[in-house]
Parts: structure tokens; sequence; C-alpha cells
């Protein structure tokens, strides 16, 4: 799960290494982010000339805390990482780097589940 303060990696092409989240978006009393939930990041580490900024959107794709499915089986990465979006919710980059997870098709990030090369 992503609270305020989690580091996360970026796994598209903008231009940004690590971000940091600032706050989760959605339910005022909701504290943390699980996968496929929208947060407001700060860029932590990007490559020089890279057009992100501060207050930029991301969605959640991989997180190190298990989640639950409905068929009753249980999925985990690695690290935690996210994407950057616009304000349409599609992703600023043309490339997603690693799996994504198979909840963003029932969130209707289709152009991310399109991008990634393999969805799980």
């Amino acid at each position: 799960m992503i609270q305020p303060q989690s580091r996360l990696r970026v796994a598209d092409n903008t231009g940004a290494r690590s971000i940091q989240c600032i706050r989760v978006m959605g339910r005022s009393l909701k504290t943390s982010a699980g996968v496929g939930d929208v947060i407001i990041a700060s860029v932590k580490q990007a490559i020089p000339n890279a057009a992100v900024k501060k207050g930029d959107r991301a969605v959640v794709v991989r997180t190190s805390k298990e989640y639950g499915r409905p068929d009753g089986s249980y999925i985990r990465f690695d690290e935690n990482a996210a994407v950057l979006i616009n304000n349409q919710g599609n992703p600023r980059g043309t490339r997603i780097f690693g799996p994504v997870a198979r909840e963003l098709r029932d969130r209707n990030y289709m152009k991310i589940v399109s991008l990634a090369p393999e969805v799980l």
C-alpha cells in the first residue's frame, strides 16, 4: 500500500526516475493507495531536461504489499511503481517498463495496459 511520503519507481519513459507520493486522490479519509489508484506525486529524481514537474498525477501499477483477487489468489510485486498520467488519464510517456496488474483494465486504464509488455 502506498501512503503519503512513500517513494515509488517510475515505470515509463517520461524522464522521471523516482517519485514521492504527496496525496492519495479519491475519498478524503482514504490514507493508502493500491493498484489502480491515482496519487499526486513529487518528482524526486529525473534525468536532465525532463519535462516533469512537482505536482504530477500518477497511477499505481505495482505494489510490494500483496493484495487479494476475487478468485482467492494473491499477487505481489518486487517493488512499488507508478506511471505518470495527464488530466485525461492517459500516460504521459510512450513506453511502459515491467509488468502491470490486471486491475488496471477494470479501472479503464486501457492505454497503459496496451503499452505494457506483460499484464499479470
